[in-house]
């Protein structure tokens, strides 16, 4: 464990001290959310840049691209599970060190090769918060305000895509020099400074930053760290938990392939259709994702997760057809491709994008919901990794209308999936999940710490065994 939990430092009972506690790390992980919002969506907006400056060719630019996406995918998978052994609040605090030594080395890359190294360290960065960010603030509300609270700080994934667009519309709103495409980089630099030093300064005694496997470990017999047993990722393919990883996963997947596909691509595709100011055109759709995210926080508790995920997946597919046909007509209509681009964005917002990133922090019991979550995620960067190095090429030989029609069957696909494997989550206290009997079956080492009674985790420590509650609401 990383350290006792003294009951001078504790309030259990969401006293002042605990709330303002809560909103801290709820802010700092909203802050996350932004800067990945923003530093992805910056891949997309300076691609066409750099291809100028260092001629590159399709297949180069299509590495480019996933050089951070396969960054995510390795973080997700590899760092997210390290959250269930040493804890929530290291890896909290790791994400924001790695993003801010990987956008120095994009910065400072004299070649395609180190700015490709740079943003592999931006992916693990982002990779690693995924899960992280989504745990901490899920393990320390109540479970009416859960599905609120993570949408919430969610949505501001899509204010960082806006602000993306935003800035590279008033930055160059007649075009932009090629070698101009480090100043957006340089843009969000104090802003990671400013939240890295905010996760230092996060106290180290909440139980949702030591991490709730810990605390349910500890339950059983304290052990020192470097004893602790990893997480067993046999006990995600096997029943219960296969279904949950299958419903985590796939749909993840198939809504990446288009969202990335989309989001990547989206001046290209404005441009193809003949809009004059493609990035102000497309900082006007992307305020559709805002506008989704918005529906998602205010139905996610209400509606619940599978229903807005299947209804986000068909809107997706909608939308999708639309833009295709738009696009594959003889001449481009561009009110047409906006709309239903537009729909698009909307839909995935309010449907897979927000739902699968809520249901993967969710359906796996606490010692191995880092693990589930950094798969889901990681299964959803394969999405995109996919999408980043087959797009550029695809579109070369059947066009952006047939390519878009393509991706509407992966929407279609993805809320079949969704149907066939769903488990709603929306009122799953997430700190009583029993854990799998395989974890429970494991043999305590022999005490090296004084009993779980001598330490002051709570007021009145729970019976031997006994599933800690739900926190108490902000």
């Amino acid at each position: 464990m990383n350290a006792p939990v003294s009951s001078s430092a504790r309030s259990p009972d969401g006293s002042s001290a605990g709330a303002s506690l809560r909103w801290s790390v709820w802010v700092l992980a909203s802050a996350g959310k932004l800067l990945e919002g923003m530093v992805v969506f910056l891949g997309g907006i300076t691609l066409p840049l750099l291809a100028d400056q260092f001629q590159l060719g399709a297949l180069q630019q299509g590495c480019l691209s996933a050089a951070s996406l396969i960054g995510i995918l390795v973080g997700a998978i590899a760092l997210g599970a390290l959250a269930d052994r040493f804890g929530r609040r290291p890896l909290f605090i790791a994400a924001m060190g790695l993003l801010l030594l990987g956008l120095v080395v994009v910065l400072l890359s004299p070649t395609p090769l180190c700015l490709g190294g740079g943003l592999l360290l931006i992916g693990l960065a982002l990779g690693a918060d995924y899960p992280v960010a989504h745990l901490v603030i899920a393990e320390c509300v109540p479970v009416a305000r859960r599905g609120r609270m993570v949408l919430a700080a969610f949505g501001f994934q899509a204010l960082g895509a806006l602000l993306a667009t935003a800035l590279a519309a008033l930055l160059w709103p007649q075009g932009a020099d090629p070698a101009s495409w480090r100043l957006l980089y340089l843009l969000p630099l104090p802003a990671v400074l400013l939240i890295l030093l905010g996760r230092l300064l996060l106290p180290r005694h909440s139980p949702w930053l030591l991490g709730g496997a810990e605390l349910q470990e500890a339950r059983l017999a304290l052990r020192p760290p470097s004893a602790a047993a990893s997480p067993d990722w046999s006990l995600l393919l096997q029943p219960p938990l296969r279904r949950a990883t299958a419903l985590a996963c796939l749909p993840w997947f198939l809504q990446d392939l288009s969202t990335y596909g989309v989001g990547l691509s989206l001046p290209l595709l404005l441009s193809s259709a003949g809009a004059s100011s493609a990035p102000r055109s497309a900082a006007l759709i992307d305020l559709m994702l805002v506008l989704g995210i918005a529906a998602a926080i205010a139905l996610a508790d209400r509606w619940g997760r599978i229903p807005l995920q299947i209804t986000g997946f068909l809107g997706c597919a909608a939308g999708l057809l639309l833009a295709g046909f738009a696009l594959g007509s003889l001449i481009p209509r561009l009110p047409l491709l906006a709309a239903g681009l537009a729909l698009f964005q909307f839909m995935t917002n309010l449907g897979p994008n927000a739902q699968t990133y809520l249901l993967a922090g969710e359906l796996f019991p606490t010692p191995l919901r880092g693990l589930g979550a950094g798969l889901a995620a990681a299964a959803g960067k394969a999405g995109a990794v996919t999408t980043a190095l087959v797009f550029p090429l695809v579109l070369q030989r059947q066009g952006a209308g047939g390519l878009l029609s393509s991706l509407a069957f992966t929407s279609v696909l993805g809320a079949a999936v969704t149907w066939w494997f769903r488990q709603e989550t929306r009122d799953r206290d997430l700190l009583a999940e029993p854990l799998p009997a395989r974890w429970l079956q494991l043999r305590p080492e022999p005490l090296r710490h004084p009993p779980m009674d001598q330490l002051s985790l709570s007021p009145s420590p729970p019976p031997e065994g006994a599933a800690p509650s739900s926190a108490a609401p902000p």
